[in-house]
């Protein structure tokens, strides 16, 4: 991992915040600490032309305005990967941070080294989906509904998705997915209409072992079918296997 990565800790509480740094900056992030929701959005937005930031650790309680309202703006304008640190266990917290937009959360208390773990793997995955992919080549011949247009595309009925640019169009229109979502989106369009489990989807946007619960894909794929839904309300390309987990529709079939 290299020691330009730049994290920006947003968190009012100085203990919490001085461990953090002090976690990260031995691991050779660069770290940036705020104390407010102001001060992260000035810095989030002078960057915006060329982000500072590539990670940012933002506190659900803020002082003056709270980490989800934060988030919920940066949305509107970046895709930038956001952990949550929420210092209240209820689902609907967490539920609502990822159905905001966040990419992962970290319940108060906390072990440093948990989110310094978090950190590694959320820029991991952003890194994996920047990369050129290898060629798929294991596709069976008589299963039509993926269609490759090439090694970093991949097609699905109205959908398309480029590996190499992190770009997913719906209907010709773009769609901007957070690293979670397209994740998601990128393992059932290589699944080719197989149906994947929730622990299968789990480890395309997680490391295997990511203390989190599989329902947290249920939100993601909520939030991912939104997205598509406000493009064109009658096409759901993502098909329910109840008790079981997610698959694309086989292209002819509703």
């Amino acid at each position: 991992m290299s020691s330009s990565l730049h994290i920006l800790i947003v968190e009012d509480e100085s203990s919490i915040a001085d461990t953090l740094t002090y976690a990260l900056e031995k691991d050779y992030f660069q770290v940036t600490w705020l104390e407010t929701a102001q001060a992260a959005m000035q810095a989030l937005n002078q960057g915006s032309a060329q982000t500072p930031f590539d990670l940012v650790i933002l506190d659900v309680g803020l002082p003056d305005m709270s980490g989800f309202d934060v988030l919920r703006t940066l949305r509107q304008q970046s895709q930038l990967p956001v952990i949550m640190l929420t210092a209240r266990s209820e689902e609907i917290d967490r539920i609502l941070g990822l159905e905001i937009g966040a990419d992962d959360y970290v319940t108060k208390p906390f072990s440093p080294r948990e989110v310094v773990a978090r950190v590694k793997a959320v820029l991991k995955r952003l890194t994996l989906a920047a990369s050129p992919p290898v060629t798929p080549r294991a596709m069976a011949a008589d299963t039509p509904p993926l269609g490759i247009t090439a090694a970093n595309v991949r097609r699905h009925g109205a959908l398309q998705l480029d590996s190499d640019t992190r770009q997913v169009q719906f209907h010709q229109q773009p769609v901007q997915l957070t690293l979670a979502e397209f994740g998601l989106l990128e393992a059932l369009l290589k699944a080719n209409g197989r149906v994947l489990t929730r622990p299968q989807l789990m480890e395309s946007i997680w490391t295997p072992n990511h203390p989190s619960d599989e329902r947290v894909i249920d939100t993601h794929i909520k939030t991912l079918r939104a997205k598509l839904r406000d493009i064109h309300q009658q096409d759901d390309p993502i098909q329910t296997h109840r008790g079981v987990g997610y698959s694309l529709k086989l292209l002819g079939r509703s």
